[in-house]
Protein backbone atom coordinates (compact mmCIF):
# COMPACT_ATOMS: atom_id res chain seq x y z
CA UNK A 1 0.00 0.00 0.00
CA UNK A 2 1.72 3.16 -1.20
CA UNK A 3 -0.08 6.30 -0.10
CA UNK A 4 2.33 8.45 -2.04
CA UNK A 5 0.68 7.30 -5.25
CA UNK A 6 -2.66 8.88 -4.35
CA UNK A 7 -3.92 11.31 -6.98
CA UNK A 8 -5.85 14.48 -6.29
CA UNK A 9 -9.59 14.13 -6.59
CA UNK A 10 -9.99 17.57 -8.07
CA UNK A 11 -8.26 16.50 -11.25
CA UNK A 12 -5.93 18.48 -13.43
CA UNK A 13 -6.08 20.40 -16.67
CA UNK A 14 -9.38 20.82 -18.46
CA UNK A 15 -11.22 18.61 -15.98
CA UNK A 16 -10.18 20.45 -12.85
CA UNK A 17 -13.08 21.55 -10.67
CA UNK A 18 -13.22 25.24 -9.85
CA UNK A 19 -12.11 26.27 -6.37
CA UNK A 20 -14.81 28.86 -5.74
CA UNK A 21 -16.35 27.57 -2.50
CA UNK A 22 -15.41 29.49 0.64
CA UNK A 23 -15.12 27.99 4.11
CA UNK A 24 -18.51 29.47 5.06
CA UNK A 25 -20.02 27.63 2.09
CA UNK A 26 -18.45 24.30 3.06
CA UNK A 27 -19.52 24.53 6.70
CA UNK A 28 -23.11 25.36 5.76
CA UNK A 29 -23.14 22.67 3.07
CA UNK A 30 -22.37 20.21 5.85
CA UNK A 31 -25.17 21.58 8.03
CA UNK A 32 -27.48 21.50 5.03
CA UNK A 33 -26.86 17.84 4.27
CA UNK A 34 -27.67 16.70 7.81
CA UNK A 35 -30.36 18.94 9.26
CA UNK A 36 -33.51 18.02 7.39
CA UNK A 37 -36.88 16.38 7.80
CA UNK A 38 -35.15 13.57 9.72
CA UNK A 39 -34.71 15.91 12.68
CA UNK A 40 -37.76 18.13 12.37
CA UNK A 41 -40.26 15.33 11.70
CA UNK A 42 -38.51 11.95 11.92
CA UNK A 43 -37.52 12.49 15.56
CA UNK A 44 -41.18 11.92 16.47
CA UNK A 45 -40.72 8.19 15.82
CA UNK A 46 -37.71 7.90 18.13
CA UNK A 47 -39.35 9.87 20.96
CA UNK A 48 -42.68 8.01 20.79
CA UNK A 49 -40.85 4.66 20.83
CA UNK A 50 -38.06 5.30 23.34
CA UNK A 51 -39.46 8.06 25.54
CA UNK A 52 -37.34 10.86 27.04
CA UNK A 53 -34.32 8.53 26.86
CA UNK A 54 -34.30 9.19 23.10
CA UNK A 55 -31.85 11.94 24.07
CA UNK A 56 -29.32 9.25 24.96
CA UNK A 57 -29.98 7.38 21.69
CA UNK A 58 -29.21 10.54 19.71
CA UNK A 59 -26.09 11.20 21.81
CA UNK A 60 -24.77 7.66 21.25
CA UNK A 61 -25.52 7.81 17.52
CA UNK A 62 -23.84 11.21 17.27
CA UNK A 63 -20.80 9.89 19.13
CA UNK A 64 -20.37 7.06 16.60
CA UNK A 65 -20.65 9.49 13.69
CA UNK A 66 -18.19 11.84 15.40
CA UNK A 67 -15.64 9.01 15.65
CA UNK A 68 -15.98 8.35 11.92
CA UNK A 69 -15.52 12.05 11.16
CA UNK A 70 -12.33 12.03 13.22
CA UNK A 71 -11.03 9.13 11.12
CA UNK A 72 -11.84 11.04 7.92
CA UNK A 73 -10.09 14.15 9.28
CA UNK A 74 -6.97 12.13 10.09
CA UNK A 75 -6.81 10.70 6.57
CA UNK A 76 -7.60 14.05 4.91
CA UNK A 77 -4.70 15.71 6.71
CA UNK A 78 -2.28 12.87 6.02
CA UNK A 79 -3.21 12.66 2.33
CA UNK A 80 -3.97 16.23 1.15
CA UNK A 81 -4.19 15.07 -2.46
CA UNK A 82 -6.97 12.59 -1.63
CA UNK A 83 -9.86 14.65 -0.33
CA UNK A 84 -12.87 12.40 -0.71
CA UNK A 85 -13.68 9.47 1.53
CA UNK A 86 -14.39 7.00 -1.35
CA UNK A 87 -10.73 7.48 -2.25
CA UNK A 88 -9.67 6.90 1.36
CA UNK A 89 -11.35 3.50 1.07
CA UNK A 90 -9.69 2.94 -2.31
CA UNK A 91 -6.22 3.81 -0.98
CA UNK A 92 -6.56 1.98 2.32
CA UNK A 93 -8.50 -1.15 1.39
CA UNK A 94 -8.41 -1.53 -2.39
CA UNK A 95 -10.05 -0.51 -5.67
CA UNK A 96 -13.11 -2.64 -4.94
CA UNK A 97 -13.71 -0.68 -1.72
CA UNK A 98 -13.42 2.67 -3.52
CA UNK A 99 -15.85 1.44 -6.18
CA UNK A 100 -18.32 0.14 -3.58
CA UNK A 101 -18.17 3.20 -1.31
CA UNK A 102 -18.52 5.60 -4.24
CA UNK A 103 -21.52 3.87 -5.78
CA UNK A 104 -23.25 3.16 -2.44
CA UNK A 105 -22.88 6.82 -1.52
CA UNK A 106 -24.23 7.88 -4.89
CA UNK A 107 -27.22 5.53 -4.49
CA UNK A 108 -27.92 6.69 -0.92
CA UNK A 109 -28.14 10.33 -1.94
CA UNK A 110 -30.21 9.91 -5.11
CA UNK A 111 -32.82 8.20 -2.92
CA UNK A 112 -32.54 11.05 -0.41
CA UNK A 113 -33.15 13.52 -3.25
CA UNK A 114 -36.40 11.79 -4.17
CA UNK A 115 -37.53 11.57 -0.53
CA UNK A 116 -36.80 15.25 0.11
CA UNK A 117 -38.51 16.30 -3.15
CA UNK A 118 -41.64 14.42 -2.09
CA UNK A 119 -41.51 15.87 1.44
CA UNK A 120 -41.19 19.41 0.10
CA UNK A 121 -43.92 18.82 -2.48
CA UNK A 122 -46.35 17.58 0.18
CA UNK A 123 -45.83 20.74 2.25
CA UNK A 124 -46.45 22.99 -0.75
CA UNK A 125 -49.44 20.81 -1.74
CA UNK A 126 -50.99 21.47 1.70
CA UNK A 127 -50.87 25.19 0.86
CA UNK A 128 -51.84 24.82 -2.81
CA UNK A 129 -53.99 21.66 -3.06
CA UNK A 130 -54.84 22.40 -6.70
CA UNK A 131 -51.32 21.21 -7.61
CA UNK A 132 -50.42 17.50 -7.59
CA UNK A 133 -47.56 16.33 -5.37
CA UNK A 134 -45.65 14.85 -8.30
CA UNK A 135 -45.98 18.08 -10.30
CA UNK A 136 -44.52 20.12 -7.45
CA UNK A 137 -41.75 17.55 -6.96
CA UNK A 138 -40.74 17.76 -10.62
CA UNK A 139 -40.61 21.57 -10.45
CA UNK A 140 -38.51 21.54 -7.26
CA UNK A 141 -36.09 19.06 -8.85
CA UNK A 142 -35.84 21.15 -12.02
CA UNK A 143 -35.16 24.41 -10.14
CA UNK A 144 -32.44 23.01 -7.90
CA UNK A 145 -30.88 21.04 -10.77
CA UNK A 146 -30.61 24.35 -12.63
CA UNK A 147 -28.97 25.95 -9.58
CA UNK A 148 -26.36 23.19 -9.50
CA UNK A 149 -25.73 23.51 -13.24
CA UNK A 150 -24.92 27.23 -12.90
CA UNK A 151 -21.71 26.89 -10.91
CA UNK A 152 -20.33 25.53 -7.66
CA UNK A 153 -20.40 29.05 -6.26
CA UNK A 154 -24.10 29.52 -7.07
CA UNK A 155 -24.87 26.21 -5.38
CA UNK A 156 -22.75 27.25 -2.39
CA UNK A 157 -24.57 30.58 -2.03
CA UNK A 158 -28.01 28.98 -2.23
CA UNK A 159 -26.99 26.36 0.31
CA UNK A 160 -25.40 28.93 2.60
CA UNK A 161 -28.70 30.80 2.98
CA UNK A 162 -30.83 27.64 3.11
CA UNK A 163 -28.65 26.12 5.84
CA UNK A 164 -28.24 29.42 7.70
CA UNK A 165 -32.02 29.64 8.01
CA UNK A 166 -32.14 26.16 9.52
CA UNK A 167 -29.32 26.82 11.96
CA UNK A 168 -30.87 30.10 13.12
CA UNK A 169 -34.27 28.38 13.51
CA UNK A 170 -32.75 25.62 15.67
CA UNK A 171 -30.85 28.09 17.86
CA UNK A 172 -33.97 30.22 18.37
CA UNK A 173 -35.99 27.07 19.13
CA UNK A 174 -33.46 25.87 21.72
CA UNK A 175 -33.33 29.27 23.43
CA UNK A 176 -37.14 29.68 23.46
CA UNK A 177 -37.79 26.16 24.74
CA UNK A 178 -35.01 26.42 27.34
CA UNK A 179 -36.64 29.58 28.71
CA UNK A 180 -39.96 27.75 28.92
CA UNK A 181 -38.56 24.49 30.37
CA UNK A 182 -36.67 26.34 33.12
CA UNK A 183 -39.81 28.27 34.09
CA UNK A 184 -38.72 31.70 32.86
CA UNK A 185 -41.61 31.97 30.39
CA UNK A 186 -43.76 29.05 31.55
CA UNK A 187 -46.81 30.10 33.63
CA UNK A 188 -46.60 26.90 35.68
CA UNK A 189 -42.86 26.93 36.40
CA UNK A 190 -40.17 24.48 35.24
CA UNK A 191 -41.37 21.54 33.12
CA UNK A 192 -38.44 19.14 33.56
CA UNK A 193 -40.74 16.78 35.48
CA UNK A 194 -41.85 15.50 32.05
CA UNK A 195 -38.49 13.73 31.84
CA UNK A 196 -39.41 11.29 34.60
CA UNK A 197 -43.21 11.25 34.64
CA UNK A 198 -45.44 9.12 32.39
CA UNK A 199 -43.53 5.89 32.99
CA UNK A 200 -40.09 7.26 33.81
CA UNK A 201 -37.09 8.45 31.83
CA UNK A 202 -36.79 5.12 29.96
CA UNK A 203 -40.38 3.79 29.97
CA UNK A 204 -39.64 1.11 27.37
CA UNK A 205 -36.50 -0.15 29.12
CA UNK A 206 -32.76 0.28 28.75
CA UNK A 207 -32.37 -2.06 25.76
CA UNK A 208 -34.66 0.12 23.62
CA UNK A 209 -32.24 3.04 24.07
CA UNK A 210 -29.57 1.07 22.21
CA UNK A 211 -32.03 -0.25 19.64
CA UNK A 212 -33.01 3.38 19.08
CA UNK A 213 -29.48 4.15 17.88
CA UNK A 214 -30.32 2.15 14.74
CA UNK A 215 -33.11 4.61 13.91
CA UNK A 216 -31.42 7.84 15.00
CA UNK A 217 -27.94 7.38 13.51
CA UNK A 218 -29.14 7.87 9.95
CA UNK A 219 -30.49 11.34 10.66
CA UNK A 220 -26.97 12.33 11.79
CA UNK A 221 -25.08 11.05 8.74
CA UNK A 222 -23.74 13.56 6.24
CA UNK A 223 -20.86 15.46 7.85
CA UNK A 224 -18.54 13.71 5.39
CA UNK A 225 -20.00 16.02 2.71
CA UNK A 226 -17.29 18.52 3.64
CA UNK A 227 -14.60 16.27 2.18
CA UNK A 228 -16.39 16.20 -1.19
CA UNK A 229 -16.81 19.97 -1.17
CA UNK A 230 -13.13 20.35 -0.26
CA UNK A 231 -12.15 19.59 -3.86
CA UNK A 232 -13.87 22.87 -4.86
CA UNK A 233 -12.86 24.92 -1.86
CA UNK A 234 -10.29 27.70 -1.91
CA UNK A 235 -9.15 26.50 1.53
CA UNK A 236 -6.67 23.70 2.08
CA UNK A 237 -7.34 20.17 3.25
CA UNK A 238 -6.27 21.08 6.79
CA UNK A 239 -9.00 23.72 7.08
CA UNK A 240 -11.66 21.31 5.82
CA UNK A 241 -10.43 18.49 8.05
CA UNK A 242 -10.67 20.62 11.19
CA UNK A 243 -14.01 22.04 10.06
CA UNK A 244 -15.49 18.55 9.72
CA UNK A 245 -14.97 17.85 13.43
CA UNK A 246 -16.17 21.26 14.63
CA UNK A 247 -19.31 21.18 12.48
CA UNK A 248 -20.06 17.57 13.53
CA UNK A 249 -19.79 18.58 17.18
CA UNK A 250 -22.12 21.53 16.75
CA UNK A 251 -24.68 19.42 14.90
CA UNK A 252 -24.59 16.81 17.68
CA UNK A 253 -25.20 19.54 20.26
CA UNK A 254 -28.11 20.92 18.20
CA UNK A 255 -29.73 17.49 17.91
CA UNK A 256 -29.31 16.52 21.56
CA UNK A 257 -30.42 19.88 22.98
CA UNK A 258 -33.42 20.08 20.64
CA UNK A 259 -34.67 16.62 21.63
CA UNK A 260 -33.97 17.30 25.32
CA UNK A 261 -36.05 20.49 25.24
CA UNK A 262 -38.91 18.79 23.39
CA UNK A 263 -39.24 15.91 25.89
CA UNK A 264 -38.92 18.40 28.75
CA UNK A 265 -41.91 20.41 27.48
CA UNK A 266 -44.15 17.82 25.81
CA UNK A 267 -45.02 14.53 27.60
CA UNK A 268 -43.37 11.87 25.47
CA UNK A 269 -46.56 9.81 25.22
CA UNK A 270 -48.31 12.74 23.53
CA UNK A 271 -45.81 12.89 20.65
CA UNK A 272 -47.52 11.81 17.42
CA UNK A 273 -45.54 9.77 14.90
CA UNK A 274 -45.20 11.68 11.63
CA UNK A 275 -46.08 15.01 13.24
CA UNK A 276 -43.25 17.44 13.96
CA UNK A 277 -42.49 17.34 17.71
CA UNK A 278 -41.02 20.81 17.24
CA UNK A 279 -44.47 22.08 16.25
CA UNK A 280 -46.02 20.26 19.21
CA UNK A 281 -43.58 21.96 21.58
CA UNK A 282 -44.39 25.36 20.07
CA UNK A 283 -48.12 24.71 20.49
CA UNK A 284 -47.63 23.80 24.16
CA UNK A 285 -45.71 27.05 24.60
CA UNK A 286 -48.68 28.98 23.20
CA UNK A 287 -47.67 29.73 19.62
CA UNK A 288 -50.92 29.51 17.58
CA UNK A 289 -49.08 29.48 14.25
CA UNK A 290 -46.81 26.59 15.25
CA UNK A 291 -47.76 24.39 12.28
CA UNK A 292 -47.22 27.17 9.75
CA UNK A 293 -43.89 28.13 11.34
CA UNK A 294 -42.59 24.56 11.37
CA UNK A 295 -43.89 23.71 7.91
CA UNK A 296 -42.02 26.73 6.56
CA UNK A 297 -38.82 25.69 8.35
CA UNK A 298 -39.18 22.05 7.27
CA UNK A 299 -39.69 23.22 3.67
CA UNK A 300 -36.45 25.18 3.81
CA UNK A 301 -34.77 22.14 5.39
CA UNK A 302 -35.88 19.70 2.71
CA UNK A 303 -34.99 22.12 -0.11
CA UNK A 304 -31.56 22.45 1.47
CA UNK A 305 -31.12 18.67 1.61
CA UNK A 306 -32.41 18.37 -1.95
CA UNK A 307 -29.93 21.01 -3.11
CA UNK A 308 -27.05 19.29 -1.29
CA UNK A 309 -28.14 15.88 -2.55
CA UNK A 310 -27.88 16.92 -6.20
CA UNK A 311 -24.43 18.39 -5.54
CA UNK A 312 -23.21 15.32 -3.64
CA UNK A 313 -24.37 12.73 -6.16
CA UNK A 314 -22.80 14.60 -9.06
CA UNK A 315 -19.43 14.91 -7.31
CA UNK A 316 -19.55 11.28 -6.22
CA UNK A 317 -20.07 10.19 -9.82
CA UNK A 318 -17.38 12.60 -11.01
CA UNK A 319 -14.96 10.95 -8.58
CA UNK A 320 -15.98 7.47 -9.75
CA UNK A 321 -15.48 8.48 -13.37
CA UNK A 322 -12.01 9.91 -12.60
CA UNK A 323 -11.07 6.44 -11.34
CA UNK A 324 -12.62 4.62 -14.29
CA UNK A 325 -15.58 3.31 -12.27
CA UNK A 326 -18.30 5.33 -14.06
CA UNK A 327 -18.89 6.50 -17.66
CA UNK A 328 -16.00 8.70 -18.74
CA UNK A 329 -18.42 11.28 -20.08
CA UNK A 330 -19.10 12.19 -16.43
CA UNK A 331 -15.55 13.53 -16.15
CA UNK A 332 -16.30 16.26 -18.65
CA UNK A 333 -17.01 19.66 -17.12
CA UNK A 334 -19.22 22.42 -18.46
CA UNK A 335 -18.03 25.98 -19.09
CA UNK A 336 -19.06 26.72 -15.51
CA UNK A 337 -16.61 24.02 -14.34
CA UNK A 338 -19.32 21.69 -13.00
CA UNK A 339 -19.85 18.00 -13.94
CA UNK A 340 -23.09 18.74 -15.82
CA UNK A 341 -23.63 15.20 -17.11
CA UNK A 342 -23.20 13.72 -13.65
CA UNK A 343 -25.72 16.25 -12.31
CA UNK A 344 -28.25 15.34 -15.02
CA UNK A 345 -27.80 11.59 -14.47
CA UNK A 346 -28.49 11.99 -10.75
CA UNK A 347 -31.54 14.10 -11.55
CA UNK A 348 -32.87 11.52 -14.03
CA UNK A 349 -32.57 8.70 -11.49
CA UNK A 350 -34.35 10.86 -8.93
CA UNK A 351 -37.15 11.57 -11.40
CA UNK A 352 -37.50 7.81 -11.77
CA UNK A 353 -37.72 7.43 -7.99
CA UNK A 354 -40.23 10.27 -7.86
CA UNK A 355 -42.36 8.52 -10.50
CA UNK A 356 -42.09 5.26 -8.53
CA UNK A 357 -43.47 7.04 -5.47
CA UNK A 358 -46.59 7.93 -7.47
CA UNK A 359 -47.07 4.82 -9.61
CA UNK A 360 -45.85 2.14 -7.20
CA UNK A 361 -45.45 3.53 -3.68
CA UNK A 362 -45.90 0.12 -2.06
CA UNK A 363 -43.28 -1.71 -4.08
CA UNK A 364 -40.66 0.10 -6.13
CA UNK A 365 -40.35 3.26 -4.04
CA UNK A 366 -40.51 1.40 -0.73
CA UNK A 367 -37.76 -0.90 -1.98
CA UNK A 368 -35.58 2.07 -2.94
CA UNK A 369 -36.08 3.65 0.49
CA UNK A 370 -35.56 0.43 2.44
CA UNK A 371 -32.50 -0.44 0.40
CA UNK A 372 -30.77 2.74 1.57
CA UNK A 373 -31.48 2.05 5.26
CA UNK A 374 -28.10 0.58 6.22
CA UNK A 375 -25.99 1.92 3.36
CA UNK A 376 -24.23 4.64 5.35
CA UNK A 377 -23.14 2.14 8.01
CA UNK A 378 -21.60 -0.08 5.32
CA UNK A 379 -19.73 2.97 4.03
CA UNK A 380 -18.56 4.03 7.49
CA UNK A 381 -17.34 0.49 8.27
CA UNK A 382 -15.17 0.50 5.13
CA UNK A 383 -13.84 3.94 6.08
CA UNK A 384 -12.90 2.60 9.53
CA UNK A 385 -11.13 -0.37 7.94
CA UNK A 386 -9.22 1.99 5.66
CA UNK A 387 -8.22 4.19 8.61
CA UNK A 388 -6.81 1.22 10.54
CA UNK A 389 -4.66 0.14 7.60
CA UNK A 390 -3.53 3.63 6.56
CA UNK A 391 -2.70 4.61 10.14
CA UNK A 392 -0.39 1.61 10.47
CA UNK A 393 1.21 2.48 7.13
CA UNK A 394 1.81 6.12 8.07
CA UNK A 395 3.20 5.28 11.51
CA UNK A 396 5.69 2.95 9.85
CA UNK A 397 6.72 5.15 6.90
CA UNK A 398 5.74 8.81 7.48
CA UNK A 399 4.56 9.54 11.05
CA UNK A 400 5.08 13.29 10.51
CA UNK A 401 2.02 13.32 8.22
CA UNK A 402 -0.29 12.44 11.11
CA UNK A 403 -1.10 16.02 12.08
CA UNK A 404 -4.61 15.06 13.26
CA UNK A 405 -4.90 11.70 14.99
CA UNK A 406 -7.82 9.43 15.70
CA UNK A 407 -8.74 9.54 19.38
CA UNK A 408 -7.42 6.62 21.47
CA UNK A 409 -6.17 4.79 18.40
CA UNK A 410 -6.77 1.93 17.72
CA UNK A 411 -9.38 1.57 20.46
CA UNK A 412 -11.40 4.56 19.23
CA UNK A 413 -11.70 3.02 15.77
CA UNK A 414 -12.56 -0.41 17.16
CA UNK A 415 -15.19 1.20 19.39
CA UNK A 416 -16.79 2.81 16.34
CA UNK A 417 -16.67 -0.49 14.43
CA UNK A 418 -18.20 -2.40 17.35
CA UNK A 419 -20.92 0.22 17.73
CA UNK A 420 -21.83 0.16 14.04
CA UNK A 421 -21.82 -3.64 13.88
CA UNK A 422 -24.03 -3.62 16.96
CA UNK A 423 -26.49 -1.29 15.21
CA UNK A 424 -26.58 -3.61 12.18
CA UNK A 425 -27.23 -6.63 14.43
CA UNK A 426 -30.05 -4.78 16.17
CA UNK A 427 -31.51 -3.90 12.78
CA UNK A 428 -31.33 -7.55 11.76
CA UNK A 429 -33.29 -8.77 14.79
CA UNK A 430 -35.80 -5.91 14.67
CA UNK A 431 -39.12 -6.73 13.00
CA UNK A 432 -39.46 -3.19 11.66
CA UNK A 433 -35.86 -2.68 10.46
CA UNK A 434 -34.75 -6.13 9.27
CA UNK A 435 -36.06 -5.46 5.76
CA UNK A 436 -33.94 -2.29 5.58
CA UNK A 437 -30.81 -4.24 6.49
CA UNK A 438 -31.31 -7.09 4.04
CA UNK A 439 -32.39 -4.93 1.10
CA UNK A 440 -29.32 -2.76 1.73
CA UNK A 441 -27.18 -5.92 1.72
CA UNK A 442 -28.77 -6.86 -1.61
CA UNK A 443 -27.94 -3.47 -3.15
CA UNK A 444 -24.33 -3.68 -1.87
CA UNK A 445 -24.03 -7.19 -3.33
CA UNK A 446 -25.32 -5.97 -6.71
CA UNK A 447 -22.69 -3.22 -6.79
CA UNK A 448 -19.99 -5.77 -5.94
CA UNK A 449 -21.21 -7.90 -8.85
CA UNK A 450 -20.97 -4.75 -10.98
CA UNK A 451 -17.33 -4.34 -9.92
CA UNK A 452 -16.60 -7.99 -10.80
CA UNK A 453 -18.18 -7.53 -14.24
CA UNK A 454 -16.19 -4.33 -14.79
CA UNK A 455 -12.93 -6.11 -13.94
CA UNK A 456 -13.75 -9.01 -16.27
CA UNK A 457 -14.55 -6.66 -19.15
CA UNK A 458 -11.34 -4.68 -18.60
CA UNK A 459 -9.31 -7.90 -18.45
CA UNK A 460 -10.73 -9.05 -21.78
CA UNK A 461 -10.00 -5.67 -23.35
CA UNK A 462 -6.37 -5.89 -22.21
CA UNK A 463 -6.00 -9.36 -23.74
CA UNK A 464 -7.37 -8.13 -27.05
Amino acid sequence: MDTSLATPQAGTGANELSRTLKSRHVSMITFGGIIGAGLFVGSSTAISTIGPAAVISYALAGFLVLLVMRMISEMAMAMPGVQTFPDFARTGVGNWAGFLVGWLYWYFWVVVIAIEAIAGAKIINSWFPMLEVWQIGVVLMAILTAVNLMSAKSYGEFEFWFASTKVIAIIVFILATAAYATGITSPSGPTFSNLTEHGGFAPAGIAVIFVGVSTTIFSLCGAEIATLAAAESEDGASTIARMTISVSTRILIFFVLSILMIVSIVPWNEIEVGVSPFAQALRVMGYPSADLIMNSIVLVAVLSCLNSGIYITSRAMFGLAKNGDAPQSCVQLSKAKVPARAILIASLFSYFALAASVLSPDRVFNFLVNASGAIMLFIYLLIAWAQLRLRADFEAKAPEKLQIKMWLHPYGTWTAIAGMVGVLVLMGVSKSHAIELWTSVLVAALFLVGYWVKCRVQAKQLKN
